[in-house]
């Protein structure tokens, strides 16, 4: 099954040096069944588009995590939302959390891993914006769902696995 996982570029960093990534709760993002049901119509790149969206988001909190982190000083935060796109086997529907919530069954392995997608440098600002207002636009917050759409409305960029060890050496 094809899953999306919420990541940060520090995530990444340990993905690429250990070969393997141990994702919060091994949540991760896919098209279920009840993705599918809760949409009327969608083909399936339709569907992906929206798990992957979920897990973008997903990234936020993690960024979030991430700040607190670095008041300590144990990380640097880069405000750029990450989505490991992946193929695994061992997965189990969790819609009794959301639609398109799954738990992985194991660590994601780094060749499991078919694609990264990650934001761009101008989405920076917007994201850091985001970070600390994600769940008030989950619970309703007008202008903290503004401030949510200007993040989302910047496109992940798409990058090979092969890719990520010359990106993060960018970055």
């Amino acid at each position: 099954m094809r899953v999306y996982v919420p990541a940060t570029i520090a995530m990444l960093q340990r993905l690429v040096a250990k070969e393997e990534l141990h994702p919060v709760s091994r949540t991760a993002f896919a098209v279920t069944p009840a993705l599918r049901e809760a949409y009327a119509s969608g083909d399936d790149d339709e569907l992906a588009e929206v798990a992957m969206g979920e897990a973008a988001r997903a990234s936020l909190r993690l960024l979030a995590g991430e700040v607190g982190d670095a008041d300590s000083g144990a990380v640097e935060v880069r405000f750029r939302r990450a989505v490991i796109a992946a193929d695994v086997d061992d997965v189990t529907v969790r819609s009794d959390l959301d639609d398109a919530v799954v738990r992985l069954g194991a660590p994601l392995s780094l060749s499991s891993v078919a694609s990264v997608h990650v934001d761009l440098s101008e989405a920076e600002p917007a994201i850091e914006r985001a970070v600390g207002i994600v769940d008030a636009a989950d619970l309703g917050d007008a202008d903290a769902e503004f401030v949510l759409g200007d993040a989302e409305d910047h496109e992940l960029a798409w990058y090979a696995t092969q890719e990520l060890p010359f990106l993060l050496e960018l970055l």
